[in-house]
């Protein structure tokens, strides 16, 4: 059974579950399994009605919603190549990339998205929006018909060169990662929530690979995924989901932490003698210099209103990869008492090579290896990886995939080191 048909599995197993929510003007909208598997089923008759063949690319352009996570099982289900596209790049760019995949066809959130398509590309293919698309009675079911060895999307990215490639990745990829995030998430959620789903709040845009990982994680996992829809909002929604874990980018983490600083410089008086202290004896501490009264003040007095305030009660972990986090920021959320398990990986390695086992962290790295997969030093330091998370190769770049995986290796272009401990 491959990933697409566990995700389906699982929605048909728990239809009175939701699985699904958006935050939008501060209003909820929700779908349970049952009403996500019924917009599959709509959008599968839409594209069933294209008349496509197997292996065609359709084009997914629109901001995280619900709808888009319905199109892009539906396209997935189908036999397609689903290539997400992101909201917020310039049209133009986003143009280029479509004629490097030639989609059959283009899927668009709404028609801003659309018109900023057609006004750049006159030989565009066709466009549909998703009202017209999830407008239709559904399929009486939801089919799937993909194979471990076929590709199910292609991400751009522009890596270290600047020019954006298309980066393939196939069913068997996936259905490895999935089962390698949600095995070291059991080990985080362990004897913490037994009594229900994990909830989990969600900003980051669906066509970056690991937030993408994400999403497919939670619906396997039958959690609460709660989606930010207006980065305005993203403090309110943040606590208003009450997440016992999300994914993160370090500068998310580190305009928390500054947040927190300048507020409680404002307020003043015997709380800010308390935090400024506990810091100093947290920082002495590590240095082997042992504890404080103060911290223990703090974690009695202060540190609980803070990670009530900043993400609500229920937090468990952070989770953040996408570019290197500062020691310090780490040490801090520690402080506080919440974990931050870091990742690191490439579009290429979906997403992921090495994550932080929960119960071992060490600041400053980021995790051993992946299960199934192998890291090792090249020239000059190099890191380099192979399993069955590496990508099949770039879109129509033979000699870029040849450059970069060689001898069933694929060289990241990373420095790294690593300690005894395989961190």
């Amino acid at each position: 059974m491959n990933f697409l048909q566990e995700i389906f599995t699982q929605l048909e197993a728990a239809p009175d579950t939701t699985f699904l929510q958006e935050l939008r003007d501060g209003r909820i909208v929700s779908v349970t399994g049952s009403e996500l598997m019924e917009l599959v089923r709509k959008a599968q008759s839409f594209l069933a009605a294209q008349r496509l063949k197997k292996g065609d690319r359709c084009a997914l352009l629109a901001h995280n919603s619900i709808r888009w996570v319905a199109m892009d099982l539906a396209v997935m289900a189908e036999g397609l190549i689903v290539v997400p596209l992101y909201g917020r790049q310039a049209p133009e760019e986003l143009v280029v990339m479509m004629k490097d995949c030639a989609p059959a066809l283009i899927c668009c959130g709404d028609t801003e998205l659309r018109d900023g398509i057609v006004e750049n590309w006159d030989e565009a293919p066709p466009q549909f929006v998703f009202d017209q698309i999830f407008d239709r009675p559904g399929s009486s079911a939801a089919t799937v018909k993909l194979d471990d060895s076929d590709a199910v999307t292609i991400i751009y990215t522009s890596g270290t060169s600047g020019e954006a490639k298309g980066v393939v990745l196939n069913a068997g990829n996936i259905s490895h990662m999935l089962g390698c995030t949600s095995a070291r998430l059991d080990l985080l959620m362990e004897n913490k929530n037994k009594a229900g789903q994990d909830r989990v709040f969600h900003y980051l845009p669906f066509c970056f690979a690991g937030s993408w990982i994400m999403l497919l994680t939670c619906l396997l996992r039958r959690s609460l995924l709660t989606l930010n829809t207006d980065l305005s909002r993203l403090a309110k929604d943040m606590r208003a989901a009450a997440p016992d874990y999300f994914l993160n980018v370090p500068a998310l983490l580190e305009r928390m932490r500054k947040a927190v600083d300048e507020q409680l410089a404002n307020t003043g008086g015997l709380a800010l003698t308390i935090y400024s202290h506990a810091q100093r004896a947290w920082l002495r501490k590590q240095a082997g210099y042992g504890g404080s009264i103060w911290l223990s003040v703090a974690r009695a007095l202060i540190f609980p209103t803070i990670r009530k305030k900043m993400i609500g009660s229920n937090l468990k972990a952070l989770i953040c990869g996408s570019a290197p986090l500062n020691v310090e920021t780490q040490l801090y959320f520690m402080m506080l008492g919440i974990p931050v398990l870091q990742v690191y990986g490439l579009t290429e390695t979906t997403a992921i090579c090495t994550m932080d086992d929960p119960r071992h962290i060490e600041p400053g790295r980021v995790g051993p290896a992946i299960s199934g997969i192998e890291m090792k030093l090249g020239e000059s330091e190099e890191i380099i990886v192979r399993g069955p998370n590496i990508f099949p190769g770039y879109w129509k770049r033979p000699e870029e995939t040849a450059k970069t995986l060689r001898d069933g290796w694929f060289h990241t272009g990373d420095q790294g080191e690593v300690n005894e401990a395989g961190n």
